[in-house]
């Protein structure tokens, strides 16, 4: 159980453990090239119209979403029965455990959505009162991804967009007020990346997930498929990466690189694993190719 047996209902390692903490950089990764972006076109043709404030807002604004989406996931996915301990191949989730109660993930989850409101609630300040439906949208979805969407195999669409198209342009926009091929480009190759991790994780799941109707990507595809898929997000991405070399940002397409070696890397270990709790080690790789994605195309465009 990794030392998680003997945790306190409700103590404080109980909710950092429910938060969790490893998933936000998946939340950071599209805000860092979305502001990137923004940054290197300030200087370059908008100069004094770049904001730090904002762009911090941003940030904040998807750590606390994306907290929240994982209370909102461990809560329904105990409620409707999905979070088996005896069966589950994932890591423990607070509510499944009996860290958190139920009750109290109510609240939590109450809270934190009202915190995200209040966070993103000032970028309308920056970016128009357009950021109120874009909140809104957030919001909405995040508790349709659990609650529905995930079932019927629309979990990919929504991380390519809410990971990648939704942050990175907003990000954008935010500071600039319009938005480029580059950044929507950009926004596609971030959401695909991010969307290995889900990849990774139905795929572990793929037994369990079509034996209670989950019909994920992975369930619909098969095994064989989702393999070449998961690879193939990487290749995808890096390939849209050209469009940074067009724009003269040649260290911004040459950087990812390393990811995509570090990807195929873990491609090829998940294909031997094939399947069981092991698939929790790509998991972890994946999450820090993800990071390792971010930090260049984030160095390579400021270089």
């Amino acid at each position: 159980m990794n030392g998680t047996t003997n945790i306190r209902t409700n103590s404080l390692r109980a909710w950092l453990l429910a938060a969790r903490p490893k998933t936000l950089t998946g939340a950071a990764v599209p805000v860092m090239i979305g502001v990137a972006l923004a940054y290197i076109d300030a200087q370059g043709y908008m100069a004094g119209t770049f904001s730090w404030t904002a762009a911090l807002l941003c940030l904040l604004f998807a750590f606390v979403m994306q907290i929240d989406a994982n209370f909102i996931n461990d809560f329904f996915d105990f409620a409707n029965g999905n979070d088996d301990t005896e069966t589950r191949l994932g890591p423990r989730r607070a509510c499944a455990q009996g860290w958190v109660k139920l009750d109290a993930m109510k609240r939590a989850i109450a809270l934190t959505t009202c915190v995200a409101c209040a966070v993103g609630l000032p970028l309308v300040w920056y970016g128009g009162l357009e950021m109120l439906l874009v909140g809104l949208l957030c919001v909405v979805f995040c508790f349709l991804y659990t609650t529905h969407l995930s079932y019927l195999g629309m979990g990919d669409v929504l991380v390519i967009v809410f990971f990648g198209i939704v942050p990175v342009c907003i990000s954008y926009y935010i500071q600039l007020h319009t938005c480029t091929c580059q950044v929507l480009l950009a926004s596609i190759a971030c959401g695909l990346v991010i969307d290995g991790l889900l990849l990774v994780n139905n795929f572990r799941d793929r037994d369990g997930d079509r034996a209670v109707g989950k019909n994920t990507l992975v369930v619909r595809l098969g095994e064989d498929a989702s393999l070449s898929l998961y690879l193939g997000v990487g290749i995808v991405a890096c390939l849209l990466g050209l469009v940074f070399w067009a724009n003269g940002h040649v260290l911004a397409f040459l950087l990812p690189l390393v990811y995509l070696v570090l990807h195929a890397f873990t491609y090829l270990k998940m294909k031997r694993i094939h399947k069981g709790k092991a698939l929790n080690l790509c998991l972890g790789e994946t999450a820090r190719n993800i990071f390792i994605y971010g930090l260049t195309v984030t160095a390579g465009l400021l270089l």
